[in-house]
């Protein structure tokens, strides 16, 4: 509960991967939702949040989530779908977006590969989140070490670039905040 008796939630951020041509989730989508049912466990009525728009096959990896979820015998009502985002930056930005408007969001936790979740963590405390990383299913032994050095190697170069533009969206939309303040004085 918050100061004012409000009850305050946890939500599991699942974060899209993949979805292979016949419709169904790739390796590391499945074990990001493994992940994120095993969190679950632990936790009193998590919310299930699914991001991922339409990769190179669809439906939307949002959608696929959802189905596994429900599949896992998680309540409908448990489950947000955010089912447009085309990247993590993306993701991040309009889970954002759905989670303002809730606005009961004590901790979220990033439910992704072991060598994501530490963008997806700073990205979600820039924007004022209280972030858990919890353990998940590990890719490596499904990817193989060059393709998982890869994948890293692109996390340390991406994580900087999605900062500085995830502060630039934010002091833009304070400035846009504090102008149209001041124009209606």
């Amino acid at each position: 509960m918050d100061g004012n008796g409000a009850v305050l939630s946890i939500y599991l951020i699942i974060f899209g991967a993949a979805v292979r041509p016949d419709g169904t989730a790739s390796g590391s989508l499945a074990r990001r939702v493994q992940g994120a049912l095993a969190a679950a466990k632990a936790l009193d009525s998590p919310i299930f949040v699914a991001t991922g728009g339409i990769g190179r096959y669809g439906p939307a990896e949002a959608t696929v989530m959802r189905t596994m979820l429900l599949a896992a015998g998680i309540p409908d009502e448990r489950i947000l779908v955010e089912d447009t985002a085309l990247d993590t930056l993306d993701s991040v930005r309009r889970c954002h977006a759905i989670l303002r408007q809730r606005t009961d969001a004590e901790t979220v936790i990033p439910c992704t590969s072991n060598y994501h979740a530490p963008r997806c963590a700073w990205l979600l405390r820039l924007l004022g989140y209280r972030v858990r990383i919890v353990a998940m299913p590990d890719d490596g032994q499904f990817l193989g070490s060059r393709k998982l050095l890869l994948y890293i190697a692109k996390e340390v170069l991406v994580t900087p670039y999605d900062i500085l533009l995830l502060l630039c969206q934010m002091r833009g939309d304070a400035w846009a905040r504090n102008r149209t303040s001041m124009q209606r004085k």
